[in-house]
């Protein structure tokens, strides 16, 4: 039988045509609710959504038979991946399909903003003459500041130069010759903020990017600063905003994106110098015909050739490699996790040495998981097909090395990460039980099973440590999974690799930083 598809979300009519050219049955059926889609998707291989469907754990516990979720956009919010994930059905988005419409309509907004177009508009459809009201600001020669400089922050940067605006930057993950070629001057945070006239925000939201503009941030800005978000709902504070232009250190603001959304009630809404969209940042028709285009491709060549491109969930892994690589593909990406949590400056390069027999095997798609891992704690949206090209884009060396057997162990991966501050190194393997190990951290040699929740220390190595961070745990109600320990010499540095049973809440964290002869305290997971 030829396999079904279910296209959930109103796509392009070409979507329907390219399945059906692929010999693929598919069915446009939009508008449903989550019992009506519940009901009917069991019958389907696939299901092309763009941000109205939910595919919650329900709908995917009902999809006996689904194979693939194509999301036709970046964002894949609104899919269970975890879920998806457990139950094999791969993610797929098309991440490049809007990049240049979201690009332009943050320009458009910025452009708006300093020249109150739609109030004006509004004025003067309503019969007013009011020109002496609409003072606006001149964009040659301002200062932009993009946070996030990706692919869609990278579209806007040339934007702003094309309009003679300085460019500084804003990205963990970009490097100087990456900027440099840009044509922007890679910035700090706080840099940023105390110097942009105009703040634009381009990064997904993530654990470490929620409530990025918050009141703190926004009393960094210079008085009279603009605030742009085309992003994701969540990176602003709404709140904090507001208060920042009812006293009127903030001139104004520009959203397409809210913290709850459909946006049909704000505290933002009504206010003369705040710009409204209602998340129109992919819709053109072009955006709307690529990313329809890739996703009903994307789909088909999976559910017809087993192929995989722009999966969020997906190694590149042949049926032949996968029993081999795949604990090596865990191990990689766990080592990724772990040093990408602990990064906290901007990445200059990778080194990646694959000892013994794993340097036998695939490396590249090892390379792409630990690429993944690396990068995620900062962008959701990356995954072992698109981790490489992130790379690229931001100037990031990667170095692969082959070697043979080396040590005590029959095969290892060792990353080492160099920040602007530091060098960091992490290595592990696979045990003959298929399960990844941390072998050795900073020079450090220890052994560690990662378990979902972890707390990691260091610390001098002083008499009476143990048990001080112990006895804090268990006073706390933090229950010790496992406890790792290790040290370069007596009375030297030292680290401790803590599996704990649930998140380590913010306060307990504070207290184990204070304890004595602690240099570092993380709450990681995985």
């Amino acid at each position: 039988m030829a396999p079904r598809v279910l296209i959930a979300d109103k796509l392009s009519d070409r979507a329907v045509e390219i399945f059906r050219e692929r010999g693929i049955e598919v069915d446009v059926k939009t508008g449903l609710d989550r019992d009506q889609l519940m009901a009917i998707i069991g019958d389907y291989d696939g299901l092309a959504v763009r941000s109205a469907t939910k595919a919650t754990v329900k709908v995917i516990e009902a999809a006996t038979k689904l194979k693939v979720i194509g999301r036709a956009g970046i964002g894949v919010d609104n899919i269970d991946v975890p879920a998806a994930t457990a139950k094999g059905v791969i993610v797929m988005n098309t991440p490049h399909g809007n990049a240049i419409t979201t690009a332009e309509h943050a320009i458009s907004l910025m452009m708006a903003l300093a020249r109150q177009i739609p109030e004006a508009n509004a004025s003067t459809q309503a019969g007013k003459w009011e020109k002496s009201r609409f003072m606006g600001v001149e964009l040659t020669g301002k200062t932009l500041g993009v946070i996030g400089c990706g692919n869609i922050g990278s579209i806007v940067a040339d934007r702003g130069i094309g309009l003679r605006m300085r460019v500084v930057a804003y990205d963990p993950f970009l490097s100087e010759e990456r900027a440099l070629s840009l044509g922007v001057e890679k910035v700090e945070l706080d840099d940023l903020l105390r110097r942009a006239d105009v703040i634009t925000l381009h990064t997904p939201l993530t654990d470490k990017t929620r409530n990025l503009i918050d009141a703190a941030a926004l009393a960094k800005t210079r008085k009279g600063v603009r605030i742009i978000n085309c992003a994701r709902g969540g990176l602003v504070v709404e709140a904090d905003l507001k208060a920042a232009l009812d006293s009127g250190h903030v001139a104004g603001a520009a959203l397409d994106v809210f913290e709850t959304e459909p946006a049909t009630e704000n505290a933002l809404f009504g206010m003369p110098n705040v710009v409204c969209t209602p998340h129109l940042g992919a819709s053109t028709a072009e955006a709307q015909e690529n990313v329809a285009i890739q996703v009903a491709e994307q789909m088909s060549d999976y559910l017809l050739q087993g192929a995989v491109s722009n999966a969020v969930n997906m190694p590149s892994i042949t049926a032949e490699e996968a029993p081999r690589l795949t604990p090596f593909v865990r191990l990689a990406e766990q080592l990724g996790l772990f040093a990408g949590q602990l990064t906290e400056s901007s990445l200059q390069g990778v080194r990646i040495e694959y000892a013994g027999t794993v340097a036998e095997m695939n490396i590249r798609a090892l390379t792409s998981a630990l690429l993944a891992g690396l990068f995620r704690p900062m962008l959701s949206d990356v995954n072992m097909v698109n981790a490489p090209v992130i790379a690229r884009e931001r100037g990031i060396a990667v170095d692969e090395v082959r070697q043979s057997k080396r040590g005590a162990y029959d095969n290892y991966i060792r990353l080492t990460v160099t920040t602007a501050r530091q060098e960091r190194s992490v290595a592990g393997t696979v045990f003959s039980d298929g399960k990844p190990r941390i072998i050795q951290i900073k020079g450090i040699n220890m052994e560690a099973e990662l378990g979902a929740h972890m707390l990691y220390v260091t610390n001098e190595d002083k008499p009476g440590f143990i048990g001080a961070l112990g006895t804090l745990l268990g006073t706390s109600g933090i229950n010790i999974a496992t406890f790792h320990l290790g040290r370069q010499a007596p009375g030297q540095d030292a680290i401790a690799l803590v599996e704990i049973d649930e998140a380590m809440p913010s306060e307990v964290l504070a207290k184990v930083s204070a304890l004595p002869h602690v240099r570092q305290a993380k709450p990681l997971a995985f």
